[in-house]
């Protein structure tokens, strides 16, 4: 049975709702000058804002200006928790500024009074993808040594500020993206790095995800030093990665894919290098910048709780071999193989609810910390009908089968579960295509992939749905 104060709610993003890039004092980030794709067209990398490009976050559902309508339906819909972002551009539009922004602080005052107003509890990612661009052209991104510092200033002043608001953070959202190096997108909005132009880019990811951990370490203490009742949490995408047959070198090989989730949750559930990383370092012949203050940091600095995405699971076969069709977007290994067991979405994405359950398994036996779902969700194709509704009830059949998977776990296998968190509650800007179109939420909202219509918001068949499943603690899924 679910606690009695299981944080039932949803997800977004900063950069994937506010728009208003330009308002408020706020900087670029590394979002800011990400154009528009689409499943086969990936978005691109402009150097800085360029004219005749689309800039789909620039206004993404403009929640900046609307932000108290939307949490006022999140309350209509029993919410107990939203998480969001504070987007680091805002607080310190350069990112290495003497001073925050006042009018950037304020203006998540008001957010997370709102939410307080309306009985939602505040679950706040530091860093969701919106590095400031400064960070990223001057200074290499976290490849450079120097971003420890700027991070653990920013985080100070948001812990300082908000921690009468906020008791649950996350350091880095899906800090495990960059694993798959080879895709320009996830280095760029995970560490603000461009890969493809190191001389060594699988060093350069670890190098960065070093100053990461450390940097995470360093938020934790500061939490606990400003607060002692602040829990913060790690955040990375929980990807399963199955045999593809019983075959020894199949079983050997996912356990080895395994580390794309487990490398980065390991530093800091755990707080040290595992054996494996350190091997894979000193056959690489890399001499990586660790020092013993910073090891000394990552002990010490281990987090609260296990914050994770789930959205799909992989399976890899040591037999296969690259093909034309193989997508580096989508995989950081060209032996991944579709599943034959599990059906698909129209983006390739594996539904598989059981996988859910694995993960929460996995991470209960591997770390005994109490784990937090933040996003779980599904993106698809929808236009209101007459009615001025969606009836998605292929949204609710999806979250139906997660959430019973999910109870399984807790049930059965007892996981300590402290909330479940419906991504893209209200609709967003889609990350990994920069569309509209890819819709998430319980909420239809009124916006295209140019940016076009009224921006109006539509209660979709899925909102009445997941108001009672609230309303019973997750015991009426019908």
């Amino acid at each position: 049975m679910l606690r009695d104060d299981f944080l039932w709610g949803g997800a977004v993003a900063a950069h994937q709702v506010e728009g208003a890039y330009d308002e408020g004092g706020k900087g670029l980030s590394v979002v800011d000058v990400l154009t528009a794709g689409s499943h086969n067209v990936p978005r691109r990398i402009t150097d800085g804002v360029q004219p005749g490009e689309v800039y789909p976050n620039h206004w993404a559902i403009d929640a900046y200006h609307r932000f108290e309508e939307d949490i006022d339906l999140f309350a209509q819909m029993g919410f107990k928790a939203l998480r969001t972002s504070i987007d680091w551009s805002r607080i310190y539009p350069r990112g290495d500024d003497d001073q925050p922004n006042e009018a950037g602080l304020a203006f998540y005052d008001r957010v997370f009074d709102c939410m307080r107003a309306h009985g939602i509890e505040p679950v706040v990612t530091l860093v969701h993808f919106e590095i400031p661009l400064r960070l990223a052209k001057e200074y290499g991104g976290w490849g450079n040594r120097q971003l420890i510092d700027f991070f653990e200033r920013y985080a100070t002043t948001c812990f300082e500020r908000y921690h009468g608001k906020v008791t649950y953070w996350m350091t880095f959202n899906e800090i495990n993206n960059q694993y798959n190096f080879r895709n320009e997108l996830y280095g760029w909005t995970n560490s603000g790095v461009r890969f493809s132009r190191a001389t060594d880019p699988e060093r350069l990811m670890y190098q960065a995800a070093h100053y990461e951990f450390v940097a995470s370490a360093r938020a934790v203490m500061a939490a606990h030093r400003i607060d002692p009742a602040l829990k913060v949490g790690c955040m990375v995408a929980a990807n399963p990665v199955y045999p593809f047959s019983c075959h020894p070198d199949d079983a050997l090989l996912a356990m080895d894919a395994q580390h794309d989730t487990l490398f980065f949750s390991d530093l800091q559930c755990r707080g040290y290098y595992p054996g494996y990383a350190r091997k894979l370092f000193e056959c690489r012949g890399w001499d990586m910048d660790i020092t013993a203050q910073d090891l000394d940091e990552l002990a010490a600095g281990t987090v609260d709780y296990l914050g994770y995405s789930y959205y799909l699971s992989n399976t890899i076969d040591h037999t296969a071999q690259p093909t034309d069709d193989y997508d580096p977007i989508a995989c950081s290994d060209p032996r991944m193989v579709d599943n034959p067991f599990v059906p698909s979405t129209e983006w390739g994405w594996r539904i598989d609810p059981k996988g859910l359950r694995y993960m929460m398994k996995l991470f209960d036996e591997r770390y005994a910390l109490p784990q937090f779902i933040v996003e779980n969700g599904i993106g698809l194709v929808e236009e209101l009908n007459a009615a001025g509704t969606v009836e998605d009830d292929a949204r609710i059949a999806y979250l139906r089968a997660h959430i019973e998977q999910m109870e399984r776990a807790v049930d059965e296998d007892g996981v300590d579960l402290m909330g479940y968190l419906v991504w893209g509650c209200i609709d967003p800007v889609s990350f990994s295509t920069g569309e509209m179109k890819k819709r998430y939420g319980f909420i239809y909202v009124d916006v295209n992939d140019d940016g076009s219509g009224t921006g109006d918001r539509f209660k979709k068949k899925s909102f009445d749905w997941y108001r009672k499943v609230i309303q019973s603690n997750g015991k009426d899924l019908a």
